[in-house]
């Protein structure tokens, strides 16, 4: 008897009288062990924790009894898979795209592919493949454990699945299974990898590989490969194409070296084959030093049904598609099978392509001027603030006419000053370290906050100490001109885009915190410089014109944050994917902040550097940039309803190098105000035609006035002059800057509205001159402007410096004062009103 059944039997003899309860004792006792169960378990005749615990026997029987049920599932399975026939999806579709109206914009379809046996495929060719992809090919049995647990896993966990391993495993997928990857069709695509391996000769396997698999530029197979990366039949295809057709199964949209961002990854990949193949014995080394030159492919022809604008929007709706739903990869676009519904306009799309052609056409001559009016880009963005969706782009001259780069999404174009707006939305939201609130935080300020601009100033840091160049001396900030402008409120700086009062506002609300605020309001943070360097604020990143539109679109919304998207639905083979459309509104700014902002370009587009958008005939606002050396001209503008950014530079094809726009167009230089103010002033009008218009809302007050130390307390600007009453400044070199106009007496009754369309303020005359000795007007370990130790000069130019790294500032150039030797990269002040930059 156990313990327990003792206890019981004890227990009974309790209750029972002694005379029942010994004849229980007795009888359990004589009982034994009692009959053997089945499965002994709870395990007989144990007690405690062991009586719970399977013997070895046990362990055994269990492990043995789950193998015979796994073994018996994998024999059920395999004996049941049934290899299908060729997949429909050899056969030639359409990936469809459409208007945001759902009517058809272009289809784009797997019409290039060419059935060749293997004796058409040059050997090369065969054993380069081979070499890349699957070593083993020749004797294993088509399966890579490894690889299909590890796909498993990464599905399992929700990350980005991995391809089939082996070349066995691509063609099932390729001919047999959808592209989708899940964990229903990596089962299926086991057996039947199994099946085919048994039930076919490796050469057919690889014929029939080399046939369904994707090399980029729509070329399904390794005979419409060869046409179309070398213009030759795939059995002519030598050691060194070979080895580059091989290196784009991997992605073709990552090694096609026709795009330069892939070049060198494609040269890289290129090398190592032609080393795997060596180390198969397929070529000997002799005949891999041959291969010294990478073979550079034919440029790609462009199909007639991407002609225009056409090329850019897919482009940019694939990529957008890419990103948003990583199952689905370019080589499942490409081969078809797919509705993509993106939010382009046709009527707005058509309306920005005339009227960049339209401003084109009147402006350059390359015939003329083939030296200056050659190699012009434009790059356009045209979004709806609030809802984030991209209805028009121009991304260039068109494929058929050799340009491939979608120019809306370019990322090496400088901003400029377009820039300055994130550097005032971040002192009115975070506040400047020069001063403190009642809580001890930085004090917000607003747009009537004065800063010096006197051309070549000192620029310090928020503890007061100066701002050293790479140099080792003071670093000095240029203008666009060399006047002497005093302090000026910040509206007014934004007004004449000066650069002086941004880089010194820059250092006191600090760099990253502005490259955080301009994050926030749209912008990528890998298109940013380094936020350390002087001219940060000055527009030295590199940001597209889509994200531009993006950001000052938070402007227009109000302090609202629109993630861009061109693509509302994507249907594959006949079922909807989720996560496409318009994204939650997140707020990047206060609405106070965003709408003061917006008061100020208003009064940018009004009386400033982007006059010409008066024709438009609504209220606009918006900011023009141009870079350093001419190399770029941006004008950024909206309206309640849309925002559109215009990019101008010049570019040489070949080389991808920015040139200099000076001389374009018969101009001595290209500003923001001109040309691409222009383009958008153009598309605006047409764009809005049939929509109302609406005024910007009534900004309300955020932040303080906070002069920047050295302020004469004494100087109390003016109100500029009436818009009808202040010339427009001709755009003109630094050696010809007109000084501020001479203010005219105000009239009695203002013809603006105060705080929305009223000139930014003039300083006083006193105000212009040299600022009072800073003895007795700044504030000490703040920032008190200096005067220029004897034998400095102030020839035009920026330096370079800035809290230690490399940042250059000034127009056009020259030398710097105490601030270190310009660099490419500078960007300084941009052409505007009196002595502005734009």
């Amino acid at each position: 008897m156990t313990r327990a059944e003792m206890r019981k039997a004890a227990q009974k003899k309790g209750k029972g009288g002694p005379g029942r309860g010994a004849a229980a004792g007795s009888a359990a006792a004589a009982a034994g062990p009692g009959k053997k169960r089945f499965i002994d378990y709870p395990r007989f005749g144990k007690t405690g924790v062991r009586r719970w615990l399977p013997s070895w026997r046990q362990w055994l029987s269990g492990v043995l009894v789950v193998f015979g049920c796994f073994v018996g599932l994998v024999f059920y399975l395999y004996q049941t898979t049934e290899v299908p026939k060729l997949n429909e999806l050899v056969k030639d579709q359409n990936t469809i795209y459409y208007w945001a109206d759902n009517t058809e914009m272009t289809r784009k379809g797997q019409t290039n592919r060419q059935i060749v046996e293997l004796k058409d495929i040059s050997p090369h060719l065969q054993h380069a493949v081979i070499a890349a992809e699957n070593k083993t090919f020749e004797t294993d049995s088509g399966i890579d454990p490894k690889g299909m647990l590890r796909a498993v896993y990464n599905m399992a966990k929700g990350g980005e699945t991995q391809g089939a391993s082996t070349i066995t495993q691509q063609y099932v997928k390729n001919a047999y299974l959808s592209q989708e990857q899940t964990l229903s069709r990596k089962v299926r695509e086991f057996f039947i990898t199994l099946k085919i391996n048994q039930d076919k000769e490796k050469s057919e396997i690889l014929t029939g590989y080399l046939n369904t698999s994707w090399f980029g530029r729509g070329a399904n197979g390794a005979q419409a490969a060869a046409q179309a990366y070398y213009g030759v039949d795939a059995k002519d295809l030598d050691i060194c194409q070979s080895a580059m057709l091989a290196g784009l199964l991997k992605g073709a949209t990552y090694y096609d070296p026709t795009n330069p961002d892939n070049k060198e990854r494609a040269q890289g990949r290129w090398n190592w084959i032609l080393e795997q193949m060596v180390d198969t014995k397929a070529i000997t080394p002799e005949e891999r030093a041959k291969c010294t030159t990478f073979p550079a492919p034919l440029p790609q022809k462009p199909s007639s049904n991407m002609n225009g604008e056409v090329s850019y929007l897919v482009d940019t709706a694939n990529k957008y598609v890419l990103a948003t739903d990583k199952t689905i990869t370019q080589q499942m676009i490409d081969r078809g099978g797919l509705k993509i519904y993106t939010t382009f306009e046709k009527d707005k799309v058509d309306a920005l392509k005339k009227a960049v052609d339209d401003v084109k056409s009147e402006n350059l001559d390359p015939a003329k001027r083939p030296n200056n009016d050659t190699n012009i880009q434009f790059g356009s963005a045209s979004i709806r603030p609030g809802d984030g969706a991209i209805i028009a782009l121009y991304g260039g001259d068109g494929v058929e006419n050799g340009h491939f780069d979608n120019n809306a999404d370019a990322t090496g174009v400088q901003v400029g000053s377009t820039f300055k707006p994130f550097v005032l939305a971040t002192a009115m939201q975070v506040g400047v370290q020069t001063a403190k609130d009642d809580k001890g935080k930085p004090k917000r300020i607003n747009s009537d906050s004065r800063y010096l601009a006197d051309d070549m100033s000192e620029i310090r840091k928020p503890d007061g100490s100066l701002v050293i160049g790479d140099d080792g001396k003071p670093y000095r900030q240029k203008n666009e001109d060399s006047g002497k402008r005093g302090y000026v409120s910040l509206r007014q700086a934004m007004q004449y885009s000066y650069n002086v009062p941004f880089v010194q506002l820059n250092q006191d609300v600090g760099g990253q915190n502005v490259a955080d605020i301009a994050v926030q309001m749209g912008v990528k943070k890998d298109s940013l410089a380094d936020p350390k360097t002087a001219t940060f604020p000055l527009g030295t990143s590199t940001i597209s014109p889509i994200r531009m539109a993006t950001a000052y679109g938070t402007l227009a919304a109000s302090g609202k944050e629109a993630e861009p998207y061109s693509v509302t639905k994507v249907e594959v083979s006949g079922v909807e994917r989720p996560g496409f459309g318009k994204k939650e509104l997140k707020v990047a700014l206060e609405p106070a902040v965003a709408d003061n902002v917006t008061d100020s370009l208003v009064n940018v587009a009004v009386n400033g550097t982007g006059k010409k958008t008066k024709e438009l005939g609504r209220p606009v606002a918006g900011k023009t940039g141009t870079t350093d050396q001419n190399k770029s001209a941006w004008w950024v503008g909206y309206t309640p309803q849309l925002v559109t950014s215009v990019a101008m530079w010049r570019e040489d094809p070949s080389k991808h190098e920015r040139q200099s726009l000076n001389g374009t167009g018969g101009k001595e230089s290209i500003h923001g105000g001109d040309i691409p103010t222009d383009v958008f002033t153009r598309y605006m009008k047409a764009a809005l035609a049939n929509e109302k218009k609406m005024d910007f809302p009534t900004p309300q007050p955020v932040g303080t006035a906070v002069d920047s130390s050295g302020a004469p307390s004494t100087a109390t600007p003016t109100t500029a002059a009436p818009t009808t009453e202040t010339p427009s400044a001709p755009p003109q070199t630094q050696s010809q800057a007109p000084q501020p106009p001479v203010q005219p007496q105000q009239p009695t009754t203002p013809t603006c509205v105060p705080g929305v369309d009223c000139p930014g303020d003039q300083p006083t005359q006193t105000a212009t001159k040299n600022p009072p000795h800073p003895s007795n007007t700044c504030l000490p370990f703040v920032g008190c402007p200096t005067t220029p130790a004897p034998g400095d000069s102030t020839p035009p130019g920026g330096g370079s410096g800035g809290n230690g790294g490399n940042g250059s500032g000034g127009t056009g150039g020259g030398k710097p004062t105490g601030g270190g030797k310009p660099t490419p990269s500078s960007t300084g002040g941009l052409q505007g009103g009196p002595g502005g930059g734009q």
